[in-house]
């Protein structure tokens, strides 16, 4: 147990040095694999049995496989509305209408549509960071706070809500035989309370820096808004992210996360049809986008491969029997549970999907309302999942944003760790007093 919590507490540490997460991430999950004795290769044991380097090449592989089309499509599709000049028109029509006051409310709002409609959390990012530096740039804003920005409008208030096509969502509902609506009403009130409280805070943070000195500071790599250029109407820029809402839509619930291929794709070619003769570098914009969606797939591939390491650690089923043996209320004991085994993995559905196969046949036979453990349980997901490690986290504040830990994870954790967690709150109180069941 001790050398779970330590290569946790290693990953973390090392994370907020700076180190790159491909050596991290491997040297963390091999003190996990050392004080479990836990055999280092593959040839000193037999076949499918647990071992260091299979599980954790099979915890990074498999997340590769499963997500690596969707970070390309998703970078490509971030690089050709950069090139193009769409996201810079996007940016300065919503500059123009609502000010360059609500420059942080206008990153948030784009997060937010496009997280609800389906785009997956990794890839949002991507699409709105070009339009997200034109904006502060704009307000003159310290850059530090765009991932801060990007992760409140993609996985708070958004991604564990009722009717959310995030996958966050729809894990308890085979398990619960519920819907992706569960617990809608309590859902509302808890996702408007956590969008203002947490817009309100954000936008504090960034007052306060603001008047402390701080302001936006340019770089080479920065996407450049150049002076006179002719850029392609905001209706026209907007329309390549209505078509990405619309597929993932459209889609969703035949192919599920395949949709987002089909949606990002169509963005894509909309966005080339639509914009073709405004790109500069139509063809060196998707290299640039290949190359990051690289880069930010290995980041997060990395820590995904050290809870694969680490969920096979026998002190991590310890771990899990503790966490899911809490007395008293069971939407508190489930809760706490998902919260702490998402937090270990860096992963909201990591989590879910460890956790409920052992909550729910225990707590629908104690009589639960399913409804509601569904919505606890989604809400939960989203609370310690986002510690420093976290492959989302990772990837938007360095490989997408360039940004360092030490500067901008204080504000990330304070709109994704504290915002949910006071939003849990509020729903376990409503759901105790018998709101929406």
């Amino acid at each position: 147990m001790i050398g779970l919590i330590g290569g946790l507490v290693l990953l973390i540490v090392l994370t907020m040095r700076g180190m790159n997460l491909l050596i991290a991430g491997p040297l963390s999950a091999l003190v996990v694999a050392l004080t479990s004795g836990m055999p280092l290769f593959p040839q000193l044991v037999k076949e499918g049995e647990v071992n260091f380097v299979g599980n954790y090449m099979s915890g990074f592989t498999g997340f590769v496989t499963s997500w690596y089309l969707m970070f390309l499509l998703g970078a490509i599709f971030g690089k050709v509305m950069e090139d193009s000049g769409a996201a810079d028109s996007v940016s300065k029509w919503i500059v123009e209408k609502l000010g360059m006051k609500r420059a942080v409310l206008a990153i948030v709002l784009a997060c937010a549509v496009l997280t609800y409609g389906g785009v997956s959390l990794f890839v949002v990012a991507f699409s709105v960071y070009p339009m997200a530096v034109s904006l502060f740039k704009q307000a003159n804003l310290p850059r530090r706070f765009i991932p801060a920005a990007l992760a409140f409008g993609s996985v708070t208030f958004t991604m564990t809500s009722a009717g959310s096509p995030e996958i966050q969502n729809w894990i308890p509902i085979d398990y619960l035989n519920t819907s992706p609506y569960a617990g809608w009403e309590v859902s509302l009130i808890v996702a408007v309370l956590m969008a203002v409280f947490g817009y309100w805070w954000l936008k504090k943070i960034i007052t306060k820096a603001v008047q402390n000195g701080e302001h936006f500071v340019e770089r080479e790599t920065d996407p450049k808004m150049e002076k006179g250029r002719e850029l392609p109407h905001p209706l026209l820029s907007l329309i390549p992210l209505v078509v990405v809402l619309i597929c993932s839509f459209v889609f969703h619930n035949s192919l599920m996360q395949s949709a987002l291929i089909i949606a990002l794709l169509s963005g894509i070619i909309a966005t080339y049809v639509l914009n073709r003769r405004y790109f500069k570098d139509f063809w060196g914009a998707l290299s640039e986008g290949t190359l990051g969606a690289l880069i930010a797939i290995g980041n997060t591939a990395a820590v995904v491969g050290f809870g694969g390491v680490a969920k096979a650690a026998p002190a991590f089923n310890v771990a899990v029997e503790a966490m899911t043996s809490i007395p008293g209320s069971p939407l508190i004991g489930g809760a706490i549970a998902v919260s702490v085994i998402a937090g270990m993995t860096g992963s909201a559905s990591g989590g879910q999907a460890i956790a409920l196969p052992l909550l729910a046949p225990h707590y629908m036979d104690a009589g639960v309302n399913p409804e509601a453990l569904h919505r606890v349980v989604a809400i939960s997901s989203g609370v310690l999942d986002s510690l420093p490690h976290n492959g989302y986290v990772v990837t938007t504040i360095n490989s997408i944003c360039g940004e360092t830990h030490k500067d901008a994870y204080g504000s990330v954790a304070a709109m994704t760790v504290v915002v949910p967690l006071v939003g849990l709150a509020i729903a376990i109180a409503l759901f105790t007093f018998g709101v929406g069941i």
